[in-house]
């Protein structure tokens, strides 16, 4: 019997009309281009508009993923949605989101929270229901809109985040795709990278907004970072200089580059849409596939790291076959 392996068919993403620039932020906090683009690499991100939310930048995401794939959206039989910031409590933004695009098939739809390293996760579950018969065709996608988690006032994380949407199209195959996926966590560390508030009784509790301590995020992600990506290729007996691109968590320009020097990796196989999105958390990966996707820098088996780390703290990364 062949094995069954996931591929990638389709990608495609979304950024809303407004550009925030550093500029524009140093208007709004006292920081300044300078200040935020030797700490970070972000020149800009982009902010939803406020009649938008995250079913509509994934929808649009995911309705360009269909296109880019030449399929209709019936022969979907799976929604893996990855966020942060869900439309509602629930039900989930996935379902959301199927309703939107018209989907009446019954195909499962549900949501994965795991902060930045959320697509991940989203990618791997959707992989292993592919791998054994549960699903033949999905659609997984990262949406956030960070912009409504920050407090404007705090210069620490509001330069760092922007909104977005990306998404993939995953189809069983008998050619291999993604080879496997890696992840972990340590709620040791939730305290460094969280926002803690919570609804009770219709009132908000603790602090809705991302608080976090930089250095010790920064510590933490080189080290897990190149440590995920190097597990993945001992599971696949493959080198660091098999990795034609790697495809990082786009979180911070120096924590990309920290790491693929730790990996000893060029920063010329590293995508970077960094400087013109920010960290758009679990959206990031998907937005960065579709951008090499896009511009035609991915080639046919070419492999791809993917590696991602986000609150609680969560990492991981997946090696696949372009």
């Amino acid at each position: 019997m062949s094995m069954i392996y996931s591929r990638i068919v389709g990608t495609g993403s979304y950024l809303p009309e407004k550009a925030l620039t550093n500029d524009d932020l140093s208007r709004m906090v006292e920081t300044s281009d300078e200040w935020i683009q030797s700490r970070t690499g972000i020149r800009k991100r982009y902010i939803a508009a406020a009649d938008q939310n995250t079913s509509d930048l994934a929808l649009i995401a995911a309705q360009r993923a269909l296109e880019s794939a030449q399929l209709q959206v019936d022969t979907i039989d799976l929604i893996v949605l990855a966020t942060t910031t869900p439309e509602m409590i629930f039900p989930s933004t996935a379902t959301i989101v199927q309703e939107k695009l018209g989907m009446t098939n019954g195909a499962a739809a549900f949501d994965v929270q795991a902060v930045c390293s959320g697509f991940l996760y989203a990618l791997a579950t959707a992989d292993s229901m592919i791998r054994n018969g549960m699903a033949k065709r999905a659609l997984v996608i990262g949406a956030e809109l960070m912009s409504r988690i920050l407090n404007w006032e705090d210069r620490k994380t509001c330069v760092l985040f922007g909104d977005g949407a990306g998404a993939l199209i995953l189809e069983a195959s008998e050619t291999p795709g993604i080879l496997s996926s890696h992840l972990h966590a340590d709620g040791r560390y939730r305290d460094i990278l969280q926002a803690n508030g919570r609804i009770q009784n219709g009132t908000i509790h603790g602090t809705p907004y991302i608080e976090m301590e930089g250095s010790q995020v920064f510590r933490f992600a080189v080290r897990v970072l190149a440590e995920a990506v190097q597990e993945a290729l001992d599971n696949n007996g493959l080198k660091v200089s098999d990795i034609d691109w790697l495809v990082p968590h786009q979180a911070n320009l120096r924590i990309m580059d920290a790491t693929a020097r730790k990996l000893q990796m060029p920063s010329q196989k590293m995508i970077n849409m960094v400087g013109d999105q920010a960290n758009t958390s679990a959206a990031s990966i998907p937005l960065a596939i579709d951008a090499g996707a896009r511009n035609h820098s991915f080639k046919a088996n070419q492999l791809l790291a993917l590696a991602a780390v986000g609150g609680g703290f969560t990492w991981g990364a997946t090696l696949l076959r372009w």
